[in-house]
């Protein structure tokens, strides 16, 4: 008898794309570590497409296993999926208005610190004895509050085995942390050489300044802290940040794996009894809006080798009825190796190892983006490429193979997900957070097939405008400067994140 796997895996067999015969021969000028000049042109690799696989045109129906889901008496919403195939259990709080996002611009990385230092002691156990405690019994912990999320995650797994024995510290880390000033310094230094590393690369340099660029005064423009906000940092005030936002009713545990949800409940109501719960409910900031004009941003890093390019804008949030048609989108302009931008700027013209597109699409409006990391002598020629693609995804329709394509790779990456009782449990996690139909996910697959050449040029049109973008570049200034003006007038900052006022605004100059 086969079992839902086999099925997922058999239907799956018969989804995949056409195969490809891919060979790839990285040209020698894009091989350089440098700005090498070469006087002949570099061999060019080829992709040939041999369309000799069959191809079903059946679209993948699946019905994903719903976990059960319990309130407790506290408000903690309990999300469990049954797996009994691997002796393994794992565990994931979202703890919703604990995040990044949520925190005074005063203090960034409040959040962070605080999901951080959980495990760093508790009332009744030192970080040593939790960390020992752990190793002991084959589990893990973590946990993190990144700037730009509503929420803080905490995730454990171990084995079904002993799970009575390490889920009781992960409640006591989650509910009594410590706090200890000795753990709070050493993270504070540690996080002060991060800092001093940061400033010296120049994806982290590219990122930094195009977020600060499509989100402006919205909280996710923010996505490192300071160096006066660590030394002002205090145990008392991560204290008070927990008390304050890690709230079960505002909280999802997810547990997925080896368990038996009947016996299972007593234990978690004992575990998180004293866990209480208050009147406060989260509170979302009003998502920002697109960039009406194109700006560039030049960060001036002297004697960079290569360009680090960026640009986009705010699109769409999770919940928009555009995201198939845009997921579809940025798989055909650059969500792979297979896409236009790494066709064009790797495989056609050697520019770089490669090139990509993305877009995020949370609780709030998320900037799509398009990026590279190119050699500086071919700067000009790649901004040019990447203006070919952005406008050709706007005025073409998508070719009907290329389309097909596109959509059954998502389609056949969602097929290989769902072998995961961890990515089911995510798909269910989504489900719950954004209010999603309970076959939000058995739909999926068919609203991905339905997008059609239209829908793709709609979305196009409709968010992805070279016009209004906002264009970042991290490279030398002395030779990019000239570039990137032709793009409209440059905004320069040094590596430090500081603008450089115009006057002065002479190129190596940080």
């Amino acid at each position: 008898m086969k079992t839902k796997s086999d099925k997922f895996s058999s239907v799956l067999r018969v989804l995949l794309p056409a195969a490809l015969t891919v060979a790839i021969a990285i040209p020698a000028s894009a091989q350089m570590g440098g700005g090498g000049q070469s006087t002949q042109s570099p061999p060019l690799s080829q992709v040939e497409r041999k369309n000799r696989a069959p191809i079903s045109k059946e679209v993948l129906q699946p019905k994903l296993p719903k976990p059960s889901e319990t309130t407790l008496p506290n408000g903690l919403t309990v999300l469990i999926l049954e797996d009994h195939r691997l002796p393994m259990v794992n565990v994931q709080f979202q703890i919703n208005g604990s995040g990044g996002l949520c925190e005074p611009s005063s203090t960034p990385g409040l959040a962070g610190f605080t999901a951080q230092m959980l495990r760093e002691g508790t009332a009744t156990r030192t970080s040593k004895q939790i960390a020992e405690d752990v190793d002991r019994l084959g589990a893990s912990f973590g946990a993190n509050a990144t700037f730009s999320a509503m929420n803080t995650g905490v995730n454990a797994s171990g084995l079904s085995e002993n799970f009575d024995q390490w889920m009781p510290i992960v409640a006591d880390v989650l509910l009594h942390p410590s706090f200890p000033a000795s753990e709070l310094d050493n993270l504070k230094q540690r996080t002060k050489a991060s800092l001093q590393a940061q400033r010296g690369n120049a994806a982290f340099l590219a990122l930094e300044r195009f977020n600060k660029a499509v989100y402006g005064n919205f909280p996710a423009a923010t996505m490192t802290t300071t160096v006066e906000t660590l030394d002002a940092l205090k145990p008392e005030a991560l204290a008070q940040w927990h008390h304050d936002h890690y709230l079960p009713q505002n909280t999802i545990l997810a547990i997925s794996g080896d368990v038996q949800t009947a016996a299972l409940l007593p234990k978690l109501r004992q575990w998180f009894d004293e866990w209480q719960k208050t009147d406060v409910k989260p509170v979302f900031p009003a998502s920002p809006s697109p960039a009406t004009a194109r700006k560039v941003f030049l960060v001036d890093r002297p004697n960079s080798v290569q360009t680090n390019l960026y640009m986009g804008n705010i699109a769409i949030d999770r919940r928009s009825p555009d995201y198939y048609a845009m997921n579809v989108l940025n798989r055909i302009l650059g969500g792979s190796a297979a896409a236009r931008l790494f066709m064009n700027l790797r495989e056609n013209k050697g520019y770089t190892y490669g090139a990509y597109s993305s877009f995020a699409a949370v609780s709030y409006a998320g900037p799509w983006n398009a990026n590279s990391e190119v050699r500086t002598d071919v700067t000009d020629g790649a901004m040019t490429e990447f203006l070919v693609e952005l406008n050709r995804i706007r005025d073409e329709k998508v070719p009907t193979t290329e389309l097909e394509e596109a959509k059954r790779s998502i389609v056949a990456s969602f097929a290989l997900s769902l072998e995961s009782p961890q990515s089911i449990m995510s798909y269910a996690i989504t489900r719950k957070i954004f209010g999603f139909p309970e076959d939000y996910w058995d739909k999926y697959p068919a609203q991905i097939m339905a997008v059609t050449a239209d829908d793709v040029q709609r979305v196009g049109q409709k968010y992805i405008n070279p016009a209004t973008m906002q264009i970042v570049a991290v490279g030398d200034g002395t030779k990019i400067k000239s570039v990137m003006e032709k793009y409209g007038p440059v905004e320069l900052y040094t590596t430090e994140g500081k603008p450089v006022a115009a006057k002065s605004a002479t190129p190596g100059s940080n």
